[in-house]
Order: C-alpha cells, then sequence, then structure tokens
C-alpha cells in the first residue's frame, strides 16, 4: 500500500484541532478560581462543568475506540452479530443506573474522586488496595485503545505503528498535562462532533458501493456469511448474561464516569448528565453498528480488498476502517479515520487524567502527605499524567495481550470495586475486616475462573465448561457475577461478624489491628462522655448527636460538605443564646 499524504494531512490538521482546544481550555483553568483549590479545578473541574459539555465529555468517555471498533466488529464476525453487540446496551444502562443510584450520593457528599468514601469509611490501607484494580482498568483501557489506534492508522494510510502510537499518545497527555478535566471536557466536545458527523458521512457512501447488498436482505438471510442480526444459542445464555451485566454494572464504579459526576454543579445536574450519555451512547453506536452491517453484506473479492475476506485474513477486528479504506470515497476515508482517531483520544486522556487524580489525591495525599500544599498536589497529577501516559503507550507498543489484560482488569472492577460502592453506599455498618474479606474472596474466585484471552487455565471447572481454542478451558457459567455477589454478600457477613465478636467480648480489644470496631466505638464514647460534661447540653441532646471523625483525614477533604453530618446544631446555638 502506498503512503497516502492527503490521510496524512487529515490527520495533523484533527490533532491540531484538538491539541488547541486542550490549550485553550488549560488557559481557562488558569483563570478559574482561586491558587488555593487549584488541584479540586484540575480534578473536577471546579464542580462548574454545565449540561452541554458534560454531557458531551460524558457520552465521549465511554464512546472511545474500543466502543466503535468493538462494535462493528461485533456486528461483523459471523455467529455472533447484533445479538452479542452488548456495549450500547449495556453502557446505556450502565450510565441510567448510574444516574438513578450513585450520582446523586456521591456528588451531594461533595467527594473529589471516587475512592473517598473508602478511605472515609474503611481507612487509607483499603483505599489503596481498591486503587490497584481501578489503576489496572483505567492504564490497560489506555494502552488498549492506544494499540487500536496505531492499527486502524496503519490499514489507511499505511504509516507506521509505532509513530502512529506515540504522537496521539504525545497530544492526548500533552493537553491533559496542563489543561486536566477542563482540557478533557472541552476536547471531547471537538472529538465527539467529529466522531458524530465523520462516521454519518461515511455510512451513506459506504452503502451505496457496488459492492454491497442490501443490508435489510444480509440481517435475516445468508448471502456471503451468516446473518448480521446474530443469535444467542440456548448454551451461550448464561456467557451472554454475565457479560451483559459486567459492562452494565461494572461499568458504573470508574473513576472516569465519577470525575465527571463529581465535576457537575448539583447533584441534580450529575444526574441528568449521565441520563444524556447513556442516549449520547446509543446514538453514536448506530453507525457503527451499520458499518458493522456493511461489512457482512459486501462480496469483497468485489473490491480493491480482494480475498480472502477480512476474517480468513484474521483482520475482522478491523473492520470499520476497512470498510471507511475499501468502500469510501478516498477524501471521505480520511475523515472518517480523523473521527476513529478522535473516538480513541477522547477515552484515552479520560483514563489517563482518572488514574492520576486518584494516584494524587488518595494515595499521595490523604495516605501520606495529608499536609501537602495545594501546588504540590498540583505537580504530582503533572507528574503522574507523563507516566501514566507513557506507561500506556509502552504498553500498547511492547504488549503481545493488551486486551487480555484489560479484561481481566475490568472484571476485577467488576467483581471488587463494584460490591464494595455497593456497601460503602447503601450498607450500614460495614467495617474494613469486611471490605478485605470480599476484596480477597472476589479475586481468588476470579482469578481461578480463567482467562483465555491470557491463556490462563481455569482451576475451578463450572458446569458447561469446554476445551477451546490453544487447548483452554472456557467457562459458560456466570462465574464472573458469582464472584461479585460473592465478594459483596461476604463483606456484609463478615462486617457484622466482627462487629459482634469485638462489641460482645469474645475477641479482646487489642485484636482489633485495623481499628475499623473497637477503635471507632471508643471514639463514639467519647465523644458522648466529654459533651454530657458540657453546661451547654441536655441529656436528651445526644441522640441527633454524630461522632466525630479522624481530624487527620477529614481535614484533607477539600470540600467540607463530604462530610454532611459535621452542620451546626440550631438547638445548640439557642442553648448558646441562653
Amino acid at each position: 500500500m502506498a503512503f497516502h499524504v492527503e490521510g496524512l494531512v487529515a490527520i495533523v490538521v484533527f490533532y491540531l484541532a484538538i491539541l488547541a482546544v486542550g490549550i485553550w481550555a488549560a488557559w481557562k483553568t488558569k483563570n478559574t478560581g482561586n491558587e488555593g483549590d487549584r488541584s479540586e479545578a484540575i480534578i473536577v473541574g471546579g464542580r462548574d462543568i454545565g449540561l452541554l459539555v458534560g454531557g458531551f465529555t460524558m457520552t465521549a468517555t465511554w464512546v472511545g475506540g474500543g466502543y466503535i471498533n468493538g462494535t462493528a466488529e461485533a456486528v461483523y464476525v459471523p455467529g455472533y452479530g447484533l445479538a452479542w453487540a452488548q456495549a450500547p446496551i449495556g453502557y446505556s444502562l450502565s450510565l441510567v443506573l448510574g444516574g438513578l443510584f450513585f450520582a446523586k450520593p456521591m456528588r451531594s457528599k461533595g467527594y473529589v474522586t471516587m475512592l473517598d468514601p473508602f478511605q472515609q469509611l474503611y481507612g487509607k490501607r483499603m483505599g489503596g488496595l481498591l486503587f490497584i484494580p481501578a489503576l489496572m482498568g483505567e492504564m490497560f483501557w489506555a494502552a488498549a485503545i492506544f494499540s487500536a489506534l496505531g492499527a486502524t492508522i496503519s490499514v489507511i494510510i499505511d504509516i507506521n505503528v509505532n509513530i502512529s502510537v506515540i504522537v496521539s499518545a504525545l497530544i492526548a497527555t500533552m493537553y491533559t498535562l496542563v489543561g486536566g478535566l477542563y482540557s478533557v471536557a472541552y476536547t471531547d466536545v471537538v472529538q465527539l462532533f467529529c466522531i458524530f458527523l465523520g462516521l454519518w458521512i461515511s455510512v451513506p457512501f459506504a452503502m451505496s458501493h457496488p459492492a454491497v447488498t442490501d443490508i435489510g436482505l444480509t440481517a435475516v438471510q445468508q448471502v456471503y456469511q451468516a446473518p448480521w442480526l446474530g443469535s444467542v444459542n440456548s448454551s451461550d445464555i448464561y456467557t451472554w448474561l454475565d457479560n451483559f451485566l459486567l459492562l452494565t454494572l461494572g461499568g458504573i464504579p470508574w473513576q472516569a464516569y465519577f470525575q465527571r459526576v463529581l465535576s457537575s454543579s448539583s447533584a441534580t445536574y450529575a444526574q441528568v448528565l449521565s441520563f444524556l450519555a447513556a442516549f449520547g451512547c446509543l446514538v453514536m453506536a448506530l453507525p457503527a453498528v451499520l458499518i458493522g452491517a456493511i461489512g457482512a453484506s459486501t462480496a469483497w473479492n468485489e473490491t480493491e480488498y480482494g480475498v480472502p475476506d477480512p476474517i480468513t485474513k484474521k483482520e475482522a477486528d478491523m473492520i470499520l476502517p476497512i470498510v471507511l479504506q475499501y468502500l469510501c470515497p478516498v477524501y471521505i476515508s480520511f475523515f472518517g479515520l480523523g473521527a476513529v482517531s478522535a473516538a480513541v483520544m477522547s477515552s484515552a486522556d479520560s483514563s489517563i487524567l482518572s488514574a492520576s487524580s486518584m494516584f494524587a489525591r488518595n494515595i499521595y495525599q490523604l495516605s501520606f502527605r495529608q499536609n501537602a500544599t495545594d501546588r504540590e498536589i498540583v505537580w504530582v497529577m503533572r507528574i503522574t499524567v507523563f507516566l501514566f501516559g507513557a506507561s500506556a503507550t509502552a504498553m500498547a507498543l511492547l504488549a503481545s495481550s493488551v486486551y487480555g489484560l484489560w479484561y481481566l482488569s475490568s472484571d476485577l472492577v467488576y467483581i471488587i470495586i463494584f460490591p464494595q460502592l455497593l456497601c460503602v453506599l447503601f450498607i450500614k455498618g460495614t467495617n474494613t475486616y469486611g471490605a478485605i474479606a470480599g476484596y480477597l474472596f472476589g479475586l481468588v474466585l476470579r482469578i481461578t475462573g480463567g482467562e483465555p484471552y491470557l491463556y490462563l487455565q481455569p482451576l475451578i471447572y463450572y458446569p458447561g465448561c469446554y476445551l477451546g481454542e490453544n487447548n483452554i478451558y472456557i467457562q459458560r457459567f456466570p462465574f464472573k457475577t458469582l464472584a461479585m455477589l460473592t465478594s459483596f454478600f461476604t463483606n456484609i457477613i463478615v462486617s457484622y461478624l466482627a462487629k459482634y465478636l469485638f462489641e460482645s467480648g469474645t475477641l479482646p480489644p487489642k485484636l482489633d489491628f485495623l481499628d475499623a470496631v473497637v477503635a471507632r466505638y471508643s471514639r463514639e464514647h467519647m465523644d458522648k462522655a466529654t459533651l454530657v460534661k458540657s453546661d451547654n447540653i441536655v441529656l436528651n441532646e445526644l441522640a441527633p448527636v454524630n461522632p466525630r471523625h479522624s481530624l487527620t483525614l477529614s481535614s484533607t477533604f477539600t470540600n467540607k460538605e463530604a462530610f454532611n453530618y459535621v452542620d451546626s446544631s440550631p438547638e445548640l446555638s439557642n442553648t448558646e443564646d441562653n
């Protein structure tokens, strides 16, 4: 394939436009607020992201290169089809559920990152443990989409894969480095517009190609391959449900999502943003579905692609850029390529910022440097944005199984973080002992279930397990959901058991080495004793008084409304006046 100067020019124009918007947004960040809350402005955009920009950036976070390419591939591959393209519906439902149940409690308490409530309730050690699967998910996701971008660009303009990955990563890292969430959010607006326009312009040209049969016919009849609507065999129903629940419920506990929620100007806005993004995800999936259907309806031997077809060449994962390249005019294919490139960067920058935000706040500040200045936190974020961006780029260039690592880390987010998030927000009485036990049980059950992408054989053979390719056993049983539920109930049971054993005196207080039960009870008792001695408070006022939490931790929360129970008491004020 010859080198295409026009394609390179198109990519350069797209990238320069995105970089210019990112730098402008960085300037806007610098002139927003005072110097004292600079780190919070970078992490959550000063909490003044409006509906328009917020809706675009939350949609663009999910509508990335993996979303677009993966949806087209699922529709195209025989034996799968639209029935197995679960991402559009799964992620849309995830955003709806997030808006209904999770956005309001997280935003109303003024948290800065997703890990804040875990560290508030379970302590800094547990926050550090939960940072591991959260970081893995963000980093491997960024690496996987950088890898997909390199392959996409190489298909159309025949440029070196490594160069395309490095340049794309540098641009995404650069504007994230200087502007934080503002740069990511405003570039998302441009990127989402490019995706929508680029793909929708390409669809009519591809559909009208002489080698393409009517997609309405190929949806239900076999012409060149099995119908692209696809079907779910009875033996695969549990696998389908397991994957669907993973996308729907496992799509909630991501810092990239909660960063948008927490940047909203109010809790109600956070909910509305989630619903808008759910609709946006469905709309943005339509051109990808159509391109996959076009690929399944094409006689490839009648195109310049020739024979064998993309499935035989094992290029099914590249069906979207292949359709753009061989079924569209040159200028249209280059415009579509710019759209795909924009889609990739819109997700990669979000993942890099999310990882650096959690590290700077929950690991560096809350765990090690609670007295760190705002300027210090900003510089830690900048350094980690660069390091995480470089690490994701290196993995995209060097790792042969990036997608396998991302699948496994996504499973860990679903199995470990989601049940912990349910407990910390909605289940009263859970503690660090239950959280650690649930973490370990979920991790063990997931790893022992095996992972074909990493050639990891299972240690537990669930019903329906069968031998697949490369002599790797594949599970049909929904063991991922089983591991998630086990983690959830283990957290609750162990938490209440530990509470009972310590409070009943069965276990001596010295064994509460995590200070999760006895120490907390002691602090509550001390608080009440102190209040009784005060002349300003009578005994009947003790009931509504809440215990004070650790000052060393609570004082580090930038937004004091995170501790919504620390309110001035009207009764106390009246008593003092008297």
